[in-house]
């Protein structure tokens, strides 16, 4: 009985059906219906990614004139970029300044301080690439690093630290009166997307260098960065400098929602009015509202959540 049942199966598997006048077999018909799907996937994935980038091109125009109106002004403007681990900082930067005219922005990305720039007064390593009249700077991590990174790994003392807060806005309100236009952005990602983008550094080889040792230990210490992430909100947020939270685990919104706050921050001439600038408040959340949002969480839950 055993062996007739495997003949019929057999007998099946070798049946050839016709599709259009082509002899098939059901295995090669599953192996073209396979590889059918996997094509359409990644054509839908290619169109919605060029999709994205064209919903973002008008905006990136704006930022065309922006600068404009900075060269022409003399105006100076810096751009802090904040937040936890992939949290979508470094990308929204490159759609920031895809466009842009490279004579008149910088990326500041400041690696380990060297042994000189630890006996510098703190801010001066950050101070030698402040923009010059008509320029624009965005930092990709600032001298928030004292708020967050260095207290957590114990790359400052708890006196350096302590100083820093209580002095922080000073040294921004004195920026601000001064003419520099400061924005400073703080991207908010959730434990569970902050995890899976770990996990696809981890395995796609074009990412891979984007793993850092600090990275393998930000799942770990997730309450230890909200708390911090709480603490810097609350003490560094000021009428003068104000911070704007964006909500990250949606790249593609993160990143127009950011194109229009820098487009905000100025009253730059033809500016195209039929654009919509209206920021979406599920993504762009006022740093003062944060606070309140965290506070709320913990008297709920006893803790903080991100």
């Amino acid at each position: 009985m055993v062996e007739n049942l495997e003949k019929t199966v057999t007998q099946k598997r070798d049946k050839l059906i016709n599709i259009e006048g082509e002899e098939l077999s059901l295995e090669e018909l599953i192996r073209r219906y396979q590889s059918l799907k996997k094509e359409k996937k990644v054509t839908s994935k290619a169109i919605k990614k060029y999709e994205d980038a064209l919903a973002l091109k008008p905006y990136q125009a704006e930022l065309i004139k922006l600068q404009s109106h900075l060269e022409s002004t003399g105006k100076k403007m810096i751009i802090l970029f904040e937040g936890r681990d992939a949290a979508g900082k470094g990308g929204t930067i490159r759609r920031v300044t895809r466009y842009m005219n490279e004579k008149h922005y910088r990326v500041v990305a400041l690696g380990k301080p060297t042994e000189e720039q630890k006996r510098q007064w703190f801010y001066q390593k950050y101070i030698q690439h402040f923009p010059s009249g008509g320029e624009m700077v965005l930092f990709d991590r600032s001298w928030y690093n004292r708020a967050m990174v260095e207290p957590i790994f114990g790359f400052c003392t708890q006196k350096e630290y302590e100083d820093f807060m209580k002095g922080v806005k000073g040294f921004e309100k004195d920026l601000v009166r001064q003419g520099t236009i400061l924005v400073k952005l703080y991207f908010s990602v959730t434990k569970d997307e902050q995890a899976r983008r770990f996990e696809r550094r981890k395995t796609d080889p074009l990412r891979q260098w984007k793993l850092s040792e600090i990275d393998m230990q930000a799942q770990e210490r997730w309450d230890d960065f909200t708390n911090s992430k709480y603490k810097m909100l609350k003490q560094t947020h000021s009428h003068s400098a104000p911070w704007t939270v964006i909500r990250s685990n949606n790249k593609q919104q993160a990143r127009l929602e950011v194109l229009k706050i820098i487009l905000s921050m100025v009253d730059y001439e033809d500016r195209d009015t039929t654009l919509d600038y209206a920021l979406n408040p599920d993504v762009v959340i006022s740093g003062a509202r944060e606070i309140e949002i965290m506070e709320a969480q913990r008297a709920r839950s006893g803790k903080f959540i991100g």
